[in-house]
Order: structure tokens, then C-alpha cells, then sequence
């Protein structure tokens, strides 16, 4: 089938429940023959997940898809694909609009169709709906899903701050709503009108996404626009991220910190609770001196902080071992090659309202291994005390 013939979608997602069903309406009535699928989630504690179709004039059709394995988050993607295909193969369709629920994320929801939809659909946009005056109480919400009522799984983790950062930083849109007319907030209080400091903030925070106004026939434009899952996941993942860059707008900034000596493990340890609690969201890569060889990614929002192993640096793996890197991976390490540690470097970017750039430097700057600590290289490091064994798993 070709691309001309495939079924548009266009993935909708987002906390602001409000701003989200707002944004589906307007996509709904500006475009004829459109359809909205959502899969109600609350519904996951009697073993099911809801499902409904609707038009511009209303529900269509509805009905229920079983846990997988416990999760609802599975059941979706599970009961996603064969909905989708069906509204392909009826040919009287002419774009698929998937509301997410809730703290559901978009990627997986787009790889997924990209992977087993690619004959007969097409994602055309991810749109993360925003309602400006919420962007920082959300992002600053430390609480996990569980507590306040939206975790997509019995083991779900995440908190409030990070799931609505990586919906945000996902997107290719960003569609806002008016927050004049008020709204609530995540403890369900009045709103507030959204400033320029909010506006900032959302800028700064994706400042590759396109923005347009819900309703608009610009975002309807948008939401057509085309989009590249491949793309869109390299640029989230740490190797190769496609991260902010300095700025200073309404009060808030962007911190770009790059060193090239790693860290020393015990003294950034010490650290890390002034660290994640710094701003209101910081994400990148990092390097140990007692782990030179691993990729650790960090993430932050809420004062909660998430540190992974994400797999080897380029610099430590054989040369045979390339071919089986992506180009991207490859391009973004030749970008960031130093002569003595390869692509290994230190790469973290803080946004905020209020940052303490001098101060936060500052404390960066003292976590890296000193010229005396530095001197004896690799092998001497490696003796350090793991100081990250209760966060990462153990290497000695």
C-alpha cells in the first residue's frame, strides 16, 4: 500500500486530561470523516480496559479489552493494533486520532504502530496538549502515578514530574489551550492564568516542537504534518539526545553543562539530593570514573531522579562492533570525540524557573575527579568506591 493509501494517525497524549479532550474535539471537527480511539484506563481494576470510538457527533462504539499480565498499559497496546487495522480496512476513515489516557506515553504507543501498522497506517504527529499554567506545578509533582490515581500497572514507578516531561519532550507538536478561562490543577484547586514564565518554560523544555493553538486550523496542519518515529526515539535516547541549549527568557533558564573528566562516584552521590532538587527538570548522559565504560542516563523532575546503565560508550567497544551501531548513534558520538575518552563525556542539561547557574556549576564542577585523582587513569578509577552499586547493579 502506498504512503498515499495508508491511514493517517495522529497520537493525542497528555496529563491535562482538560486540554487533551479539547485538543481531539477541535481535530474531530476540522477534519471530515475523522475518528478519535481511547482506551479508558481507570477501568483497569476490574480486568479490563474500555474502549470507545467516536466522531465529531459522538460515540460511535465501545468495548472492553482484558489485562495482559496485569497491565493496562499492555492490554492497550494489545487491543491498539487489530482497532486500528480495522478502521484501515474499511477505507471510509481519513484520520485516526489516538487519545492517549492519561500518563500513558506516546513512544511506545508510536513504535508500536510504526512496527506492526506499517503497511496500512501512518503516524503523521504526536501532539502532547498543554494547558500553559499547569506546565510547573505537573513538572514539579515529585508524587508517584500510584498515588495520585494513574499508574498504567501494578508496577508502575514513575511519578507525575517525569511522565509529563518525556510527554512533552516526545512531541512534534505542542498544542496549548487558553488557561484564561481557568482550570484545575494536579490537587484539583482553581487554576491560574498562564504567564510568560510558563510560556518560557514550555519553550525551553522542547524547543524543536512546533507549536499552535487547540482548535486552530494551524494545528490541524500540524497534526498532518508527517513524523519519524526512528527519528524521534534516537532523539530521546541519552547517546545521542537531542537536548536544549542555553537560554535565559522570563526568568527561566537553560543550563548546559559539558566536561570531559568523569565524575568522582562518592562525591556526585553526596550530591545528587541538591542535584535532581536543582531544577525543575534536568535529563542527559554522564560517565563514573569506577564505570568508564558505561553509558549512565539521568533523568530529574519533581526532585525525583532516575540513573540507568544504558549499554557501553562507543570508545569501549572493538572497532568491529561499529557496524552493528546506527548511523545516529555513530554521528552523535563523532560530534562529541574527544582524543583521550572517545564520545565518553559528561552532558546535562537543567531547565528552571529561578536557576542558580554559578551556584549549580559550582557543585558540578566539584564532583569531577581531581588532577591528583585523574592522573593515574582507568585502571587506578576502577578502585573507587562504588559509592552507585544501590542505584545500578554492582561492578565489582
Amino acid at each position: 500500500m502506498g504512503d498515499d493509501q495508508k491511514l493517517p494517525v495522529v497520537i493525542v497524549c497528555g496529563l491535562h486530561s482538560d486540554a487533551r479532550r479539547e485538543v481531539v474535539e477541535g481535530l474531530l471537527k476540522n477534519v471530515p470523516h475523522s475518528v478519535a480511539l481511547h482506551h479508558d484506563l481507570t477501568t483497569a481494576g476490574t480486568g479490563t480496559v474500555h474502549r470507545t470510538l467516536r466522531d465529531s457527533s459522538g460515540e460511535l462504539s465501545s468495548g472492553d479489552a482484558p489485562l495482559v499480565n496485569d497491565c493496562a498499559c499492555c492490554a492497550l497496546r494489545e487491543d491498539l493494533i487489530p482497532e486500528v487495522e480495522r478502521l484501515a480496512a474499511g477505507g471510509l476513515t481519513a484520520l485516526a486520532v489516538l487519545e492517549l489516557w492519561d500518563s500513558v506515553e506516546p513512544k511506545a504507543m508510536a513504535e508500536v504502530i510504526a512496527a506492526h501498522g506499517q503497511d496500512w497506517a501512518e503516524v503523521k504527529s504526536v501532539i502532547t496538549a498543554v494547558d500553559p499554567a499547569l506546565v510547573q506545578p505537573y513538572l514539579v509533582n515529585g508524587d508517584d502515578l500510584a498515588e495520585a490515581g494513574l499508574a498504567a500497572a501494578a508496577t508502575d514507578q514513575r511519578t507525575v514530574g517525569d511522565t509529563w516531561a518525556r510527554q512533552l519532550e516526545y512531541a512534534s507538536v505542542i498544542a496549548l489551550v487558553d488557561s484564561t478561562e481557568g482550570g484545575t490543577d494536579e490537587g484539583g484547586g482553581q487554576g491560574r492564568e498562564a504567564d510568560d514564565e510558563d510560556r518560557a518554560l514550555i519553550r525551553q523544555l522542547h524547543p524543536l516542537a512546533r507549536q499552535a493553538a487547540a482548535g486552530s486550523d494551524a494545528l490541524t496542519a500540524l497534526a498532518m504534518a508527517g513524523f519519524d518515529v526512528e527519528a524521534a526515539g534516537a532523539a530521546q535516547h541519552p547517546a545521542c539526545a537531542l537536548l536544549p541549549q542555553d537560554a535565559d527568557e522570563a526568568g527561566v533558564s537553560t543550563l548546559v553543562w559539558r566536561r570531559h573528566r568523569p565524575f568522582h562516584p562518592e562525591r556526585l552521590y553526596a550530591a545528587l539530593e541538591d542535584l535532581s532538587c536543582a531544577a525543575a527538570r534536568s535529563r542527559g548522559r554522564f560517565w563514573l570514573a569506577d564505570r568508564p565504560d558505561t553509558l549512565l542516563s539521568w533523568e530529574a523532575a519533581g526532585g525525583a531522579l532516575c540513573v540507568e546503565n544504558t549499554g557501553p560508550w562507543l570508545a569501549s567497544l572493538p572497532d568491529a562492533a561499529w557496524d552493528m551501531v546506527p548511523p545516529f548513534r555513530q554521528a552523535a558520538a563523532a560530534l562529541d570525540w574527544h582524543p583521550v575518552h572517545g564520545d565518553c563525556c559528561q552532558h546535562l542539561v537543567f531547565v528552571s524557573p529561578g536557576l542558580d547557574r554559578d551556584g549549580l556549576t559550582t557543585l558540578l564542577d566539584s564532583c569531577l575527579l581531581t588532577d591528583d585523582e585523574y592522573g593515574p587513569g582507568r585502571e587506578a578509577w576502577r578502585s573507587l568506591r562504588p559509592a552507585f552499586d544501590s542505584l545500578l547493579d554492582p561492578v565489582h
